[in-house]
């Protein structure tokens, strides 16, 4: 006679043509990709006075972009709440004025935007409320209102904000449109009023389905703040532009600037990772 075999404990084929184990296969094997290819980057630069001396000069970019992004995101962040609202509103001049400013916002380049309110509609926004101090008596106001609305960096933050505004309304009004009816309809019946009902019921329960969305948009701010190098504002792209045009030295600093954004992007992208754990935890 002869012995039989261990039973089977899968189904015939079972494990057969794959090149790794399953657990293996779902390892991420990118970001340990990413890891060597960064730890070999940072020994280069470490390495090289060239790139030692590039990273320096682009520092200073570096912390004017994060300052830039986040001040446009905030900024952003209040007025995509308003529109959303006033989108979602009963009133026919908020809807309309909510959904026009969506509508050409979202139709018009982000660069052509960020170029028309630098060029266009600051400095008439500039002359007309400096005026309107001087004419009342405030010389002081007037100057501080120019000086605040003439600076490139504040006019890259509005423009950035007002660009970004129209994106995040629709993203809250989709978060709040998916909380049911019922939610807001049972703070009613206990005697909430309909601003009681949006700020304590429902806001806070699409506040926490909006959060990686939100986080998503506040990544590719973070990109498309490099547009701001368009009205000469001396942030990394920017800087990196006069380093290169100083030095003739386009290979190195072009591939520390790529380099720079890409470590920013990816620690934002771990952000929203843990953003979204931390919002489909509390569902």
């Amino acid at each position: 006679m002869t012995a039989s075999g261990p039973p089977a404990t899968g189904p015939p084929g079972a494990g057969q043509g794959r090149l790794l184990p399953a657990d293996l296969g779902r390892a991420p094997w990118w970001a340990l990709i990413l890891a060597i290819l960064g730890l070999a980057a940072a020994l280069h630069i470490a390495a090289s006075p060239v790139y030692r001396d590039t990273l320096a000069f682009l520092w200073g970019g570096v912390l004017l972009t994060l300052q830039l992004t986040i001040s446009a995101y905030a900024l952003a962040l209040i007025i995509g709440l308003a529109a959303g609202l006033a989108r979602l509103s009963h009133h026919p001049v908020l809807h309309t004025a909510s959904t026009l400013y969506v509508e050409v916002v979202r139709g018009v380049p982000l660069l052509v935007l960020l170029i028309y309110i630098a060029f266009v509609a600051a400095p008439l926004a500039s002359s007309a409320l400096a005026g309107a101090a001087r004419a009342a008596g405030l010389p002081a106001l007037a100057g501080w209102i120019t000086a605040v609305i003439r600076s490139d960096v504040n006019r890259a933050v509005l423009g950035l904000a007002i660009g970004y505004g129209a994106y995040l309304a629709e993203v809250y009004r989709a978060g709040i449109e998916s909380i049911p009816r019922g939610q807001a309809e049972a703070a009613r019946s206990l005697g909430m009023s309909h601003a009681q009902a949006m700020r304590f019921v429902v806001l806070p329960q699409a506040l926490r389905v909006v959060l990686p969305p939100l986080g998503n948009d506040f990544i590719a701010m973070l990109k498309d703040s490099a547009l701001a190098s368009a009205i000469a504002v001396p942030e990394l792209t920017q800087a990196g532009r006069l380093l290169s045009a100083r030095t003739f030295r386009a290979f190195e600093t072009y591939n520390m600037v790529a380099l720079l954004y890409l470590l920013m992007t990816l620690v934002g992208s771990m952000g929203v990772r843990l953003l979204e754990r931390w919002a489909k935890a509390g569902r």
